[in-house]
C-alpha cells in the first residue's frame, strides 16, 4: 500500500479545506458546535454542497467530480476534522448513494444523486427489525402487490437520522421464500408518504435512533432498486462496503486529539503510557481503514479484509472514547467545550461496535475465513 497521497487527492483536500473556511460554511460549524443534543446538520451540508464537494466519487452528471473511494475518504477526513456531523453524510452518500450507484436504474439515479450530492436531499437506512436485530436474513417486513408497486406493511429500528430524512433504503420481503435469502427486496421509501410514522427511541447518544412503522405504505414499482426477490446479493455487498472502518477511525482520532489537548502538562507526564497506547491504536485504525479503501479503489474488495478494520477501528474508537472520558472526568462532571465532547464520546462509543455488524460477527467473518468456512 502506497501511504502517501496523488497530485489529484492532495488538490481535492486543498479544496474541501477552503470551501470548509468559507464564512457561511465555518459559521454553520460553529452554531452546530455552540448547540445542545441531536445537531441538524441540514444547512450546513446545504452549504457545503452548493461547492460541489460532497460526492467526490461520482460521476460529474450526478454532481461528483470522478473520483474514486480513496477521494470520497479525503473529503470524510477533512469533514470530520472541522468538526462537521457525519451520520447525515455517511447514510445519504456513502450507504444509500452507493447501492444506488450499483443497482439502481438510470431515472433513479438521476432522481436522486444530484439531489443527495448538493445536500438538498437525505437518506437512511432501514434494515433492523425489532426480532431480527443483525440476522438481515430473519426480517419480516412485507412488500405485498399492488397495482403499479407494493404496499408495504412492517417495523423498522435504529435507524439514524430518519426524521431529518427525506427517504429511505428499506429490506423487504416479496413473496415467499425459498430459504432464508430468497425473497429479499431493495426499495426506496419515501418517509414523507401516508402510513409512515417516525418515532424517536431512547438512546444514551446525542444522535437519536428511530423506530419507523410502515403501515400499508405505497412503493411505485419505480422505487424498487434491482430486481424484486434478488436483494440479498446487493444487501450483503452494501453492507460489507460499509466496513472499511474509516468513519470509527475518524472518531477514534478525534477523540485522541481531543483528550490529549486538554491535558496540563503534569498530566501528561503521568499518563505517557496510555497516551502512546490509545495514539498508536488510533493511527493503526487509520492506516487499516486506508488499505481498506485502497482495495476498493482498485476493485479488489475483500469482505474478511474489510470485517477485520470494521472490527479493529470500531473497538478501537470506542477504547479511546472510554480513556478519554475517564482520564477528564468527562463521564461524571460533563460541562464545556473538550469535556463535552468527550462525554458525549462516551456515551456513543457503545453502538458502534454494533452499527455496520456488531462485533461478534465481524469475528465470526474472520475466523470463518480462518477455517475455510466463511460463506
Amino acid at each position: 500500500m502506497d501511504f502517501g497521497f496523488d497530485p489529484h487527492q492532495s488538490r481535492l483536500r486543498a479544496r474541501i479545506r477552503a470551501v470548509l473556511a468559507t464564512p457561511g460554511v465555518r459559521r454553520a460549524i460553529d452554531d452546530l458546535a455552540a448547540g445542545t443534543g441531536e445537531p441538524d446538520e441540514r444547512p450546513l451540508y446545504r452549504a457545503i454542497g452548493a461547492a460541489g464537494v460532497l460526492a467526490p466519487d461520482w460521476p460529474a452528471e450526478f454532481g461528483g467530480l470522478g473520483g474514486g473511494p480513496m477521494s470520497l475518504a479525503v473529503v470524510a477526513e477533512e469533514l470530520s476534522r472541522a468538526g462537521v456531523p457525519d451520520t447525515l453524510h455517511i447514510n445519504t452518500v456513502q450507504i444509500v448513494g452507493s447501492v444506488l450507484r450499483a443497482i439502481g436504474a438510470a431515472d433513479q439515479q438521476r432522481r436522486w444523486l444530484p439531489r443527495f450530492a448538493a445536500g438538498e436531499r437525505f437518506a437512511c437506512v432501514l434494515y433492523t427489525e425489532p426480532e431480527a436485530g443483525s440476522d438481515l436474513a430473519a426480517l419480516t417486513t412485507r412488500a405485498e402487490p399492488a397495482p403499479g408497486g407494493y404496499l408495504v406493511s412492517g417495523t423498522k429500528i435504529y435507524s439514524l437520522k430518519a426524521a431529518l430524512c427525506d427517504v429511505a433504503l428499506a429490506a423487504v420481503r416479496t413473496g415467499d421464500p425459498g430459504s432464508r435469502y430468497d425473497g429479499i427486496t431493495l426499495v426506496l421509501i419515501d418517509l414523507h408518504a401516508p402510513g409512515v410514522r417516525v418515532a424517536r427511541m431512547p438512546s444514551l447518544a446525542d444522535e437519536h435512533f428511530h423506530r419507523v412503522e410502515l403501515d400499508a405504505v405505497f412503493v411505485p414499482e419505480s422505487d424498487v432498486l434491482g430486481e424484486p426477490g434478488a436483494g440479498w446479493a446487493a444487501l450483503t455487498t452494501a453492507l460489507a462496503m460499509e466496513r472499511t472502518g474509516l468513519d470509527y477511525a475518524l472518531k477514534a482520532a478525534r477523540w485522541y486529539d481531543t483528550a490529549r489537548a486538554a491535558l496540563t502538562p503534569g498530566d501528561a507526564a503521568d499518563s505517557l503510557a496510555d497516551l502512546g497506547r490509545h495514539g498508536a491504536r488510533a493511527d493503526a485504525a487509520r492506516l487499516l481503514a486506508w488499505a481498506a479503501l485502497a482495495r476498493l479503489e482498485e476493485d479488489r474488495f475483500d469482505p474478511v479484509f474489510a470485517a477485520m478494520a470494521k472490527l479493529h477501528t470500531s473497538e478501537s474508537a470506542a477504547a479511546v472514547a472510554e480513556w478519554g472520558a475517564a482520564l477528564h472526568g468527562a463521564a461524571a462532571a460533563p460541562a464545556t467545550g473538550r469535556a463535552r465532547c468527550l462525554e458525549s464520546a462516551w456515551r456513543e462509543a457503545p453502538g458502534l461496535t454494533i452499527s455496520a455488524g456488531v462485533s461478534e460477527v465481524m469475528l465470526e467473518l474472520i475466523a470463518g475465513s480462518l477455517s475455510g468456512s466463511a460463506r
